[in-house]
């Protein structure tokens, strides 16, 4: 995998590298050594999908606050989406400072939203389906939006 940090610290862009052939590809999507040593959280407790029928739905911003703040790696498995991350960290440097990125079930890419951003998207395609690995268990009472 290839880690690209974005402009905001802890965010990362990740592309998987594929190992090609006449069959196809493969290409890992998540290894806790590599999330390690980048400094990101491993810990992945849930996962989930959103189905989104419409091109130009939107959905977030959402967050969690502590104690159940989330680390989320976010992958468009068809479609595509306009991913958006905001740094809510009031610590941060790019505190209320965003970053968006372009995630397509072609181009495979991740995004690595660190803990205390919020996270939203808009569809870029009818049809579009999202996948996320959350590193908390929702809850409701922690939700920001």
């Amino acid at each position: 995998m290839i880690f690209e940090e974005t402009k905001l610290r802890g965010a990362f862009v990740i592309v998987p590298e594929r190992i090609e052939d006449e069959r196809g590809f493969f290409a890992r999507t998540f290894c806790r050594r590599e999330f390690e040593a980048h400094g990101l959280n491993p810990d992945l407790v849930q996962c989930n999908i959103s189905f989104n029928k419409a091109k130009g739905t939107l959905r977030g911003m959402h967050y969690q606050i502590a104690p159940h703040a989330e680390a989320k790696l976010v992958r468009c498995t068809a479609g595509a989406i306009y991913d958006v991350v905001i740094d809510l960290r009031p610590e941060s440097k790019t505190f209320r400072q965003w970053f968006g990125a372009e995630l397509t079930a072609e181009n495979r890419n991740m995004l690595y939203v660190p803990e205390g951003f919020a996270h939203g998207f808009q569809t870029l395609a009818d049809e579009s389906e999202v996948s996320y690995h959350h590193s908390a268990f929702f809850s409701p009472d922690h939700q920001g939006v």
